[in-house]
């Protein structure tokens, strides 16, 4: 069933072009290592690694810490007597979607929990944990869902194939699908159904973080804490807001409403 999965995954990421990795995109030029058979920067820093010897990435792991530590000789001391960060960061586990490195902040900034397709469930006691450290002892002040375009486990819910276990995941995102079909089949099949449905399974599963008892509690009792709905697009390395932000109780629902509505009307007038 893993090679099913494998097979299916590879096969949605046709869909589009495929985008390089984004460590790719910010590491500048690269000179090709034949002995290791990996892409390297000039400062010595292995940036894509091809799997032959895992003592590479130890290796680049000294080096970057070497070059942090000159950068700023207080950084890791500082940074392992606290954890302080404002945002948590609810995505995808696709590795070309790396929350710190596409919104530019240092380890440290964002407190993050990743899963296949970013679904929010009631049921997901590792999810639920995560939200309640961020929200009741970190005090985070921003919960971002963040999506992205050719979601592998998106484009994986609008097929009919068994994929095995994964299929009772993605039983999530098919009925955002089924809630929102006569406008997602009004579009070309292909990316353009791929897309809206990741922007919807993204409002969705803001609209679950706003429904969590661990949110519902922190407005009640005065917390400042805005739920916010991104999608991040693999081709042009750019974030984009859904337009989704929830601030307390009583907008969960009408701006649910206004977000399915804008989303799907930008979408069948293009």
């Amino acid at each position: 069933s893993f090679c099913r999965l494998m097979l299916a995954f590879r096969a949605a990421r046709r869909l589009t072009s495929f985008a390089p990795n984004v460590a790719q995109i910010n590491s500048g030029a690269f000179q090709i290592n034949h002995h290791s058979n990996c892409s390297s920067s000039q400062d010595g820093i292995i940036k894509s690694f091809k799997g032959d010897d895992i003592s590479v990435l130890l290796r680049n792991n000294k080096l970057w810490a070497e070059e942090v530590t000159k950068t700023d000789p207080t950084f890791f001391t500082n940074l392992s007597n606290q954890q302080s960060p404002k945002v948590l960061w609810i995505g995808c586990s696709d590795s070309r979607v790396p929350a710190n490195q596409i919104t530019g902040l240092n380890p440290g900034e964002i407190f993050v929990h990743r899963n296949i397709a970013n679904v929010v469930t009631h049921t997901d006691f590792n999810l639920l944990s995560v939200l309640q450290y961020a929200v009741e002892v970190l005090k985070v002040r921003h919960v971002i869902v963040c999506g992205h375009y050719n979601c592998g486990g998106v484009a994986g819910s609008l097929t009919n194939s068994q994929l095995g276990l994964i299929d009772n995941w993605l039983r999530n995102i098919k009925d955002v699908y089924k809630e929102n079909k006569a406008e997602i089949k009004r579009l070309p099949e292909g990316k353009a159904r791929l897309d809206l449905l990741c922007e919807l399974n993204v409002v969705k599963s803001v609209r679950n973080v706003c429904h969590t008892t661990i949110v519902q509690n922190a407005w009640a009792n005065g917390q400042p804490l805005n739920i916010h709905g991104w999608c991040y697009g693999l081709e042009d390395g750019l974030l984009r807001d859904l337009g989704v932000r929830v601030s307390s109780a009583e907008q969960i629902e009408e701006i649910y409403r206004t977000a399915l509505t804008q989303l799907k009307e930008k979408k069948l007038s293009s």
